[in-house]
């Protein structure tokens, strides 16, 4: 008898192809979740900027005396250029330099502004700005960049077109030039919540601060507000007022811990910028320009803080004198009081006030609140 011979193991194919399958589609789902994590990274280096590499300027050496910039943000024309005409005229030519940005398309000539001191002094190149957008530090930022260009330009002021000195020329000059640091208003900002969280990580929570958008900064700091290519765009895309038709019946009623609020870019923008890059040794903390805050109650019965515009009748020299007089800031979500200095000496917090009615500015002119004047001498000038 022949002997059959012993079948191969049935289990071994069928067990070699289940092998290649599993491997096979472990190496597919590798494949796709690599392709996954690529387009993630895309998708959010698409809508989050990345740092670039934070350096600063090597400073640039220039002779003669050094000048202030007064940087105006004016809606068109300057109300007040009476009032800063009799400020400039007392001034050295070489210590100061003006620069203002209004609404497109507009000029400062003698059609258009009273003062010598103002003709052509508007940016070529400016923006519509509105309120409470980041058009608002755009603005801003274009009054730096060419102010900027001028190497003897140390120190950059930043007002409105209500703002009115409260000293002379000379007093404000020494008061600026005698301290080596910048004058930003800046503080925590823990109840208003107006903190993205879409933010983060560009811009972590514990930088985040708040203050008055009327700054004056060294040369050093306007330089990193002008370069900031990282933290400007988050701004524009996650600090944004609200609008009231974009408040629905929920957010009405839901508790107000998770009340969605509104973000004021100016209000935000610079603070948190010089506290990302770790400058804030570098500052007084407080703002140089008063504003009367009115908290009065709308009709839904919330509080609601509105700046006071002073009338001829409330610019008196009572008045003047206890804004003169203040030399402290009490910064409640800080628990922080701010005792003003200069270079270690104790002065008064403000050089500037806002926001005066061409009736009021006349009046402190009038009455010699803030400098002698007479109206002949401009109307002989601007003649």
């Amino acid at each position: 008898m022949t002997k059959k011979r012993a079948a191969p193991p049935l289990a071994a194919a069928p067990f070699r192809r289940r092998l290649w399958l599993s491997l096979e589609l472990v190496a597919a789902l590798s494949v796709l979740a690599f392709l996954f994590v690529i387009l993630r990274i895309q998708s959010y280096s698409l809508t989050t900027p990345q740092p670039t590499l934070l350096l600063f300027r090597d400073p640039i050496p220039f002779a003669g005396e050094p000048k202030i910039a007064f940087l105006f943000l004016a809606r068109a024309g300057l109300n007040l250029d009476f009032v800063w005409h009799n400020f400039f005229k007392n001034a050295q030519v070489g210590n100061f330099s003006i620069y203002v940005h209004s609404k497109p398309g507009f000029k400062l000539d003698q059609s258009t502004t009273r003062s010598p001191f103002f003709y052509g002094r508007h940016l070529e190149d400016s923006v519509q700005v509105n309120w409470g957008e980041a058009s608002m530090i755009e603005a801003e930022r274009l009054l730096l960049r060419v102010a900027l260009e001028d190497p003897a330009n140390q120190r950059f002021v930043l007002l409105s077109d209500s703002c009115v000195p409260l000293y002379n020329f000379d007093y404000v000059y020494k008061y600026l030039m005698s301290s080596p640091k910048s004058f930003v208003d800046s503080f925590s900002d823990k109840k208003e919540r107006r903190y993205n969280e879409k933010m983060a990580p560009a811009i972590p929570k514990h930088n985040w601060r708040k203050g008055s958008q009327w700054i004056t900064l060294i040369r050093r700091h306007a330089e990193v507000v002008v370069d900031d290519d990282f933290i400007f765009p988050v701004f524009k895309t996650f600090c944004k007022r609200k609008l009231a038709e974009d408040i629905d019946e929920k957010q009405i009623t839901e508790p107000a811990s998770e009340k969605k609020h509104g973000c004021i870019p100016d209000e935000h923008y610079v603070p948190t910028l010089l506290s990302m890059r770790e400058l804030e040794d570098e500052l007084e903390r407080r703002t140089l320009t008063y504003t009367l805050w009115n908290n009065s109650r709308s009709e839904k019965d919330k509080r609601s803080w509105h700046p006071v515009t002073f009338q001829y009748g409330n610019a008196n020299p009572m008045e003047i004198e206890k804004i003169k007089n203040i030399d402290h800031v009490y910064y409640e979500t800080d628990l922080r009081t701010e005792w003003c200095q200069c270079n270690g000496t104790f002065v008064p917090c403000f050089l500037f006030a806002r926001k005066f009615s061409p009736g009021a500015a006349m009046r402190l002119l009038n009455e010699r609140l803030i400098g002698t004047f007479e109206v002949s001498s401009l109307l002989q000038e601007s003649s």
